[in-house]
């Protein structure tokens, strides 16, 4: 019997955090027929497929996959997972966050109840071993950690809003319809890329989809104190630039997206203005740094390594 739902995670050197993400997995409520999880390893050079396999081998009764994507890159990666995979949902999580053991259970039930929508999102919590560092603010930790809380009760997600990139799932009849994810976005290897999400997105808000948020599919995002450096804050808000500008080159949009900017600039000065009037300085000089570093990378058009 074919599952209901396929879990996709795709890897790239993170073998002792994948086994994290494994053990949340292994937690699951839901019967093990009822859905797999397909791991799938972008290349690695450390030691995951060892690892996967010992996880595997002490873990009889979770039915997890292991497959390999050489060609490098996340796309590519999930790309293959779907493709491997079986279920009629695909339900899509990252190496580095643990999720709730009712998370596959959630998207199961909510698509059983709507079978006529296209994709869903869940609850983010960004978790922050280290601590939550004095500068970061709601806008500075979006593009780190994208925590995302729209309430108790499913619901349409808002206008302008997706589902974070760990925590979506999507109706297999919905890739079929509208394709998988674009190769020439999202990361690679270790270059920060993305935007590879809003443009599948997009296509489905293009042809009249539906997607909603399910509040009992939580996912804890860690967030290591690497994720928190000065160079890869910089790194990432750059590589953010050139996303928005690949993304706006496939639709034609460039010049909307130079107008979008401008009013994000005037957006980010009012509230640097705002946190510097109340004694913090960090969260205002880290919003306006994060911004420059967005437009430079909008500029350049070329990922920075």
């Amino acid at each position: 019997m074919k599952p209901l739902l396929s879990l996709i995670v795709a890897t790239y050197n993170r073998s002792q955090q994948l086994l994290v993400t494994l053990q949340s997995v292994a937690a699951q409520t839901a019967p093990a027929a009822l859905w797999e999880c397909v791991v799938v390893d972008n290349n690695s050079t450390d030691d995951t497929a060892v690892q996967v396999e010992a996880f595997r081998a002490a873990h009889p009764d979770v039915p997890i996959r292991y497959l390999f994507e050489k060609r490098q890159g996340l796309s590519w990666a999930r790309n293959c997972g779907i493709t491997g995979s079986a279920g009629r949902i695909i339900a899509i999580i990252d190496d580095d966050e643990r999720i709730v053991p009712g998370f596959v259970s959630a998207y199961i039930d909510f698509f059983a109840a709507h079978p006529e929508v296209a994709a869903a999102g869940g609850k983010i919590i960004a978790e922050y071993p280290s601590g939550r560092p004095d500068w970061m603010s709601p806008y500075t930790e979006r593009p780190i950690a994208n925590p995302i809380d729209l309430g108790p009760r499913p619901r349409p997600f808002p206008r302008g809003r997706i589902p974070g990139g760990g925590n979506m799932a999507l109706q297999r009849w919905a890739v079929e319809r509208y394709g998988a994810f674009d190769p020439s976005l999202g990361r690679r290897g270790g270059v920060l890329l993305g935007g590879e999400e809003n443009e599948l997105f997009e296509r489905l808000a293009r042809g009249g989809e539906k997607c909603w948020y399910v509040p009992d599919a939580v996912m804890y995002h860690i967030i290591p104190s690497s994720k928190l450096s000065p160079d890869y804050f910089d790194r990432l808000c750059f590589n953010i630039g050139v996303s928005q500008r690949a993304r706006a080159v496939i639709r034609g949009g460039v010049g909307r997206l130079w107008i979008g900017e401008g009013l994000k600039w005037m957006a980010a000065f009012l509230l640097a203005a705002g946190y510097l009037l109340s004694g913090r300085r960090a969260c205002a000089g880290r919003l306006v740094r994060m911004r420059r570093r967005i437009t430079a990378g909008i500029r350049s058009s070329r990922p920075e390594k």
